[in-house]
């Protein structure tokens, strides 16, 4: 079936993913109505739902279906997409159909004002490997004169067929807490997830999933959307009295308006959306596909082992240090040594030196080549931390450039780990950033940028500018320009992610990253709670995972390093803990841990992933590829004399045998889908076990 299809006799669009169908119509007043988002539907069946018109709930409302972008205007009262105001003062629109185009599973709807020379265009983008379906919105002002104010422009709204007892899944937390996921019921009421931060935020993520309140793991309908932004950002849940579920979102925040001048045209952020009769597991498959096929720079290239000297030194960062450091690295099979805060500017605590991004000369008196040199020398890669968006106020950069900072007259300018954001949006700052950092991995010879930014945004101003609220906007691109500018000048760079841990983990980072530092919190136990959120979304390559010393500096505990490690490889496997004080035991222990990692690799980092849930306080995932699957399990506590029951796994041929690569021992395929594999965790708590099945000819 084609991707796309349009009935010019009911106005009716058709768009087909591998196991899906979306479709939308415009009715009598131009209006773009939603008509299916679910399983696959021929076109007659489609249009047998356009013919349907959902009655108004009482005379007091408005019949005719949700609209793929709402506006104000009429007898609308639910939450609008679309909030403009002309030059004159008339508020709303009202439409005229301007005609569609399409070409290569990409559909333009263009609708015109009435009245005014106002364009939207309405985009839809299908892919012949993917459910994914990506939305975004683009305003035009085709006025010759005259600005036009936009105060809200979101991507898409999204449209739920009518069942009862919805619930939403989200992902929140805060800083060394991060994807926490919840599940509650979608009330009849306005709901509004947002970030008013200028990022995307450790509290909450632009992802939402729907499901009818019966969806498992592995069964039931589930409708799940994520927004590919990295700064301010707000979504609005809206369920009816009459039970209609909608949601709609885009970048920026209430309070916020923004001048669309004469020509000028404004585009969203891309707002995807997918749909699965599968459960949450097959609505995160598809996002981890999804992410790697369309959004990741470099899927198919393997995250290294690195190593990150944060934990272990702090901001005592010197030459003769980090290169005792790397020897012991290196000795753990490390394929990436990256050093982190205090090496540059006058940078020996937090409170100064951020700007000042030349090689601190008392600690690195011969700058970073040397040390440079020596980490490649012993076969590893050489990664920077660095912080652009961000300065100190004791720093020469901010005694020269005060009014580089985003500030507002006459307003206090509020430290929050004693800096300030950079306003990126202008001209200036964004070129004096891209220029600094492209010396900066030329001259040192940087494979990797661990790319940081640890505040909010404060005093959000431009004084001067004639449209001040863009800054959260253009910070943001300005942002993903220097990054894609860097890639393209230094192809062989690879960037991390990162915002105070977690706070800028979204489709649109990952567009131009290749991996995302997940959380400050390195303390297995919370991993795993963590590691579980942020996989609803995202696939295991990207997850930062660090294992580091014991007891945790964050939280105190005592774990076994084997623990450590099992939750840190299922995902980017790192180490950051203080090597110089390692046992030989510990540091053995580890080489061969690590060893074991890059044997497991390709099923962990290009896997299908599957989330297993054992007895008690045993939890799983499973990385099914090719011939392979891998098991890492956790079980951080249990009563005394209890044994996790067998676990129970997903994705074998029950036909098939398989034999497990270290006991060697054969299963059959069916008895491990019915009743489990026995694990073999160590006794008392923090026990984890790693299996590597192998399937073979019978």
């Amino acid at each position: 079936m084609p991707h796309l299809l349009f009935e010019p006799a009911q106005r009716l669009w058709l768009l087909s993913t591998p196991s899906t169908s979306y479709a939308v119509r415009l009715d009598a007043d131009d209006n773009v109505r939603h008509v299916h988002w679910g399983g696959a539907l021929t076109p007659a069946q489609a249009g047998e739902l356009a013919e349907r018109t959902p009655a108004a709930g009482s005379s007091f409302d408005a019949a005719g279906g949700a609209e793929e972008l709402a506006v104000e205007g009429g007898a609308r009262f639910g939450p609008p997409s679309l909030q403009v105001r002309f030059a004159d003062g008339t508020r709303g629109v009202e439409w005229r159909y301007a005609g569609h185009d399409a070409d290569d599973g990409h559909l333009r709807i263009h609708l015109d004002d009435r009245h005014y020379p106002l364009r939207v265009t309405l985009h839809y983008r299908v892919h012949d490997d993917s459910d994914v379906i990506e939305r975004w919105t683009t305003v035009e002002n085709r006025d010759e004169q005259l600005p036009i104010t936009v105060q809200r422009c979101d991507s898409a709204a999204w449209t739920l067929p009518h069942r009862t007892g919805y619930r939403v899944s989200h992902l929140v937390g805060g800083w060394n807490s991060e994807f926490q996921l919840r599940r509650a019921e979608v009330v009849t009421a306005e709901t509004v997830f947002t970030s008013r931060r200028g990022m995307t935020s450790h509290h909450a993520n632009p992802w939402l999933a729907l499901d009818d309140g019966t969806a498992g793991e592995e069964h039931g309908e589930v409708w799940s959307t994520a927004l590919a932004w990295s700064g301010s950002w707000r979504i609005t849940l809206h369920r009816d009295p009459a039970g209609r579920t909608t949601w709609t979102g885009g970048h920026g925040h209430e309070g916020l308006t923004w001048s669309l001048a004469p020509g000028e045209t404004l585009t969203t952020p891309v707002f995807a959306g997918v749909f699965t009769t599968g459960g949450f597991g097959a609505a995160g498959r598809a996002w981890h596909a999804y992410v790697r096929r369309h959004v990741l720079p470099e899927p198919g290239e393997p995250r290294p082992v690195l190593y990150n000297s944060w934990e272990a030194t702090g901001f005592d960062v010197d030459e003769a240090g980090q290169t005792a450091l790397a020897a012991r690295a290196a000795r753990l099979g490390v394929e990436l040594f990256v050093v982190d805060d205090g090496w540059f500017g006058g940078r020996v605590s937090d409170h100064a030196g951020l700007g000042d991004w030349t090689p601190n000369p008392d600690r690195f008196p011969r700058g970073l080549r040397p040390l440079s040199a020596e980490v490649h020398r012993l076969g590893m890669r050489f990664g920077l931390w660095v912080e652009p968006e961000m300065v100190n106020p004791d720093s020469d950069l901010y005694r020269a450039h005060p009014d580089w900072v985003l500030h507002m007259a006459h307003r206090d300018r509020t430290e929050m780990r004693h800096q300030l954001v950079l306003n990126l949006a202008r001209p200036d700052t964004a070129a004096w950033a891209h220029d600094w950092l492209d010396r900066l991995v030329d001259e040192h010879d940087i494979d990797f940028l661990k790319w940081d930014a640890n505040r909010p945004f404060t005093e959000a101003g431009w004084p001067g500018h004639a449209d001040p609220d863009r800054l959260w906007i253009e910070h943001t691109r300005s942002v993903y320009q220097i990054m894609d500018r860097l890639r393209a000048n230094h192809p062989g760079l690879r960037i991390e992610a990162c915002a105070g841990g977690g706070g800028r983990a979204d489709l649109g980072i990952l567009a131009r990253t290749d991996q995302v530092w997940t959380s400050d919190n390195t303390d297995p136990v919370d991993r795993i709670a963590i590691q579980h959120g942020f996989s609803q979304l995202f696939p295991a390559q990207v997850m930062g995972a660090w294992v580091t010393d014991s007891p945790n500096v964050a939280t105190a505990r005592e774990t076994p390093l084997r623990f450590r490690f099992h939750v840190a490889m299922a995902g980017a496997l790192g180490i950051g803990g203080d090597l110089t004080t390692w046992s030989e035991d510990e540091l053995k222990e580890a080489a061969e841990l690590v060893a074991t990692y890059k044997r497991i690799r390709p099923a962990v980092q290009y896997g299908t992933a599957y989330r297993l849930t054992g007895d008690g306080a045993l939890t799983a995932v499973g990385y099914a590829h090719e011939d392979q699957f891998v098991v890492l399990a956790w079980c951080p506590s249990r009563p005394y004399g209890h044994e996790p029951a067998p676990l129970r796994l997903t994705a074998l041929d029950p036909d098939s045998s398989y034999r497990d690569q270290d006991t060697g021992t054969v299963h059959s395929g069916a008895v491990l889908l019915r009743s489990g594999l026995p694990l073999p965790l160590p006794e008392g708590d923090h026990a984890s076990a790693l299996v590597q099945l192998i399937r073979i000819e019978d």
